[in-house]
C-alpha cells in the first residue's frame, strides 16, 4: 500500500496523527475532499493496517507513573525458544510499554513505566525470575525532553 499514498494520503495520515479524534469533515475540509471520499480513505487506509490504532495520549506522572526506565536485554542464547519465551514473559508485564529488538551490543530494549524505583526493583525481580538472561542494564529517564510521535510523511 506505501507505493499508493498520494498526498491526500499523506495529508490524512499527518491530521489523524495531530488529531485522531477530528470529525470526517473538518478532516475533509483540511485535506480538501469531500466527506465521502475522505471516509472511504481513511477505511482504506485502517483496512490495509497503515492506521493501526486511534488512542488518548496520557501523562504518566499525572496517573502517578513517575518512573520510565530503558531497559537493555542481553539474551541468553539466540534459539527460538528462549525469544517465545521471553516475548511472552515481557507481554505478561504491564509495565512493559514497548519492546524493540536491536543490532548491537543488547538484543532487546523494553520501556517501563512504573510509579516510582520501589516498583522497579519489583518488576525487574519479577523479570529476571520469568526468564534467564544474560544481562540487564538499566536506564533511568531522568526528564522527556522531547517527544514527536507523528511520523514525518511530507513528501
Amino acid at each position: 500500500m506505501e507505493k499508493d499514498l498520494d498526498q491526500i494520503d499523506r495529508k490524512i495520515l499527518t491530521e489523524l496523527q495531530r488529531d485522531a479524534t477530528l470529525p470526517i469533515a473538518t478532516l475533509a475540509d483540511k485535506v480538501g475532499l469531500s466527506q465521502t471520499p475522505c471516509w472511504k480513505r481513511v477505511q482504506k487506509l485502517e483496512a490495509a493496517g497503515i492506521i493501526t490504532n486511534r488512542v488518548a495520549l496520557v501523562d504518566p506522572r499525572k496517573v502517578g507513573l513517575g518512573l520510565t526506565v530503558l531497559c537493555e536485554i542481553e539474551a541468553m542464547n539466540h534459539t527460538p525458544a528462549w525469544r517465545d519465551t521471553f516475548l511472552t514473559v515481557v507481554a505478561s508485564f504491564p509495565e512493559v510499554v514497548e519492546v524493540l529488538r536491536l543490532g548491537g551490543l543488547s538484543d532487546y530494549m523494553l520501556r517501563v513505566v512504573v510509579p516510582d524505583m520501589t516498583a522497579y526493583d519489583a518488576f525487574y525481580q519479577r523479570l529476571t525470575d520469568g526468564i534467564e538472561l544474560k544481562g540487564v542494564r538499566s536506564r533511568f529517564v531522568m526528564e522527556l525532553v522531547h517527544r514527536k510521535l507523528a511520523l514525518p510523511l511530507g513528501r
